[in-house]
């Protein structure tokens, strides 16, 4: 079994421990792979961090065994059936395949390594590192050579590398240079795709139809415009889609170029024996299982197996797997479209001090403030993620009423974030914001109106009459948050793991736009193949733990992620288990702002439909809005009635009625 060593340890217990960082990047084909097992594993025994490795082995061994009780069941009846699922997969998908397209895929070499170089003429020919002792960020090709990569701790790289160098990050620097080899880009395909400061894809089907010249001549001319303008080398691969072409570019790094004619029979001789890891969405656990439970090593044996990986996989893993076996990849450049996210995080050494803490928070709002306000966005939906001493990941969120992108209103909501988790010792922090508007869109800087805030406006006090209820806001006012979601994930495995790898399981829906972290952690702990079993840290004075429930108090009110009462709610609705209404049953998330709003409102509009169908002609009376009876017990779940179906009549034609009768 790759990953944990054994409880007896073993002669060579190293041999069976593997890391994020044990796993070989370019330039490093000639390392001992051995020596640097040995040296990692001996260095992070009985650590935080090896702990941590152990309890994501132990999921990832979970899901293993899972699949492959799931696979002994299967019938010789299944496989037949499944063989022709699969069959009708792959003629489906190849007929899709698209070869008109020439894309290409550049990636700096070793990129904050070579721009500290460039500036730095004497650190040429040293092994060196860019990052700290905690962590590396690049390294190298010299150091590579010694077993040093990106994202290995610095004490580790020390250890085998003895004469490794060390340059403190400046992004400032690697930013100027990356928008310089955009503007070379720019020139090739004006909608290039950048995926990061140091990589990006172009289609360069008009340019190389427009000049008649082959994908091999721009590859080579826009290395060398980059390296004219720049002063950086550059690798590059061009293929028929951006699949296969980011994995062209990795193959004669650094400096070098692959070309993969626009031809089926060479796309799928050159997957047929590609590794499943050089594989883009393809990681360290979903390697583990293709391989540990039906033996599928390369791209071909993806075809081989594609029975067995439409039984026991979703139909969109399933899909995707026959598709990397086929090399099929996108061919069509992404629509631009706003941003989901804008985040920032920072690793520091591990710290229980709170004033640091909050020192540390001040220095995040204020970079996510300054990013947010330079794309001219602001966002309703604050996440505030922390990795503990343990290597144990929570992630807190609260949704505001108002967008907003000032340091001054994300610090208010992620110090009560923060506040609430402590005392805690933290290596890691970050912030994100999601929920995102442009600033200039004038509807951005207030929410639509909710039918109980219709209700309290002086303007409309006489809709109903005087003596009408006022619906109060159960989470202190218009302008605080209406929603807090919670999260203990002691899991960060590749993005395919999970969200909809297996068939059997039941699944998370996550609307467009939103994060997954934001899930309720119910729905992630009734599947044992997405929870570890560890519980969350108690929360201190400020907050309380119950039956599993964990609950953030804001100027001495409580919000529940098991029981929250949602804002502008009528006092009989809560949600049961943080997603389960308590009158009718109906299932959304604690995401699902907008969507719960609008149930309330809808068993608000049938409150007053029953109201007004007993007296149509008198007031609404306080008395009468408190007599419906507050379900405990959710009933079975069931779709909303419309109002064409005839049992109720519908809300505009509600206030048609007693406007009349007023």
């Amino acid at each position: 079994m790759a990953g944990t060593p054994p409880d007896g340890g073993g002669d060579r217990p190293w041999e069976s421990y593997h890391t994020a960082y044990t796993n070989a990047k370019a330039g490093m084909e000639g390392v001992d792979k051995e020596k640097v097992q040995k040296v990692i594993y001996e260095m992070s025994k009985g650590s935080k961090y090896f702990e941590n490795e152990q309890r994501k082995e132990a999921i990832t061994k979970q899901k293993i065994d899972h699949l492959r009780a799931q696979c002994a069941k299967l019938t010789d009846n299944d496989i037949s059936h499944f063989q022709k699922v699969a069959e009708h997969k792959i003629l489906e998908l190849e007929a899709s395949r698209d070869l008109s397209k020439i894309w290409l895929h550049t990636d700096m070499d070793a990129f904050y390594a070579t721009v500290e170089i460039l500036e730095n003429p004497s650190l040429k020919g040293k092994p060196l590192a860019v990052g700290s002792m905690s962590m590396i960020a690049t390294a190298s090709y010299e150091a590579r050579k010694f077993g040093v990569r990106a994202a290995m701790p610095g004490f580790i790289g020390c250890k085998l590398c003895p004469e490794l160098v060390f340059v403190r990050p400046n992004f400032e620097r690697y930013t100027y240079y990356s928008e310089l080899t955009r503007k070379v880009f720019q020139r090739y395909d004006p909608n290039f795709v950048a995926t990061s400061l140091d990589e990006a894809y172009l289609n360069i089907t008009k340019v190389c139809f427009d000049r008649g010249i082959t994908g091999e001549e721009v590859a080579t001319e826009l290395r060398g415009a980059i390296h004219q303008e720049t002063g950086l080398t550059c690798s590059a691969g061009v293929a028929p889609n951006r699949m296969i072409a980011k994995v062209c570019s990795d193959i004669n790094k650094p400096n070098g170029q692959f070309i993969l004619p626009n031809d089926q029979e060479a796309v799928t001789t050159f997957v047929s024996t590609l590794p499943i890891r050089k594989i883009g969405g393809i990681g360290k656990v979903t390697e583990q299982m293709l391989r540990q439970v039906l033996g599928i090593s390369t791209c071909q044996e993806m075809l081989q197996k594609a029975s067995f990986l439409c039984a026991l996989f979703s139909e969109s893993s399933a899909d995707f797997f026959i598709s990397v076996g086929l090399g099929l990849g996108g061919t069509e450049t992404p629509e631009q479209r706003l941003r989901k996210s804008i985040s920032c995080e920072r690793t520091f050494r591990a710290t229980d001090d709170c004033s640091m803490l909050f020192e540390k928070l001040d220095s995040l709002a204020d970079n996510l403030a300054d990013d947010m306000q330079k794309e001219c966005l602001k966002g309703r939906t604050l996440t505030l993620k922390l990795k503990t001493a343990a290597f144990e990941v929570r992630t807190r969120a609260v949704t505001t009423q108002n967008y907003i992108n000032s340091k001054e209103d994300i610090l208010i909501y992620a110090r009560k974030l923060l506040k609430a988790e402590l005392p805690l010792s933290l290596r890691l922090m970050g912030l994100r914001m999601s929920q995102l508007r442009d600033e200039k869109d004038d509807s951005s800087t207030q929410t639509q109106k909710t039918l109980d805030r219709f209700f309290r406006t002086p303007d409309n006090s006489n809709v109903i009459g005087a003596n009408s209820p006022s619906i109060g806001n159960t989470t202190g006012g218009d302008n605080y948050c209406t929603n807090v979601m919670t999260k203990v994930d002691y899991l960060e495995h590749d993005s395919m793991d999970d969200q909809a790898l297996f068939l059997h399981e039941k699944n998370l829906f996550v609307p467009e736009g939103r994060s997954s972290d934001n899930y309720n952690n119910d729905a992630a702990s009734s599947n044992p193949l997405m929870c570890d079993g560890v519980g969350g840290k108690e929360l201190d004075d400020d907050s309380s733990s119950s039956k599993g429930t964990h609950t953030v108090k804001f100027d001495g009110q409580l919000t529940s992620s098991n029981a929250t009462t949602s804002s502008s709610k009528p006092d009989q609705l809560f949600w049961i288990n943080g997603y389960i209404c308590s009158i009718c049953g109906f299932e959304l998330p604690p995401g699902f702002e907008e969507e719960r709003q609008e149930h309330s409102d809808y068993h608000l509009a049938e409150m007053l439909q029953q109201e007004e169908a007993v007296d149509s002609t008198g007031p609404l009376s306080k008395e009468r809005l408190a007599e419906r009876p507050c379900s405990s017990t959710p009933t079975p779940k069931k779709k909303l009635k419309s109002s064409k179906e005839g049992k109720h009549i519908p809300i505009d034609a509600f206030f048609h009625k007693v406007n009349k009768n007023l």
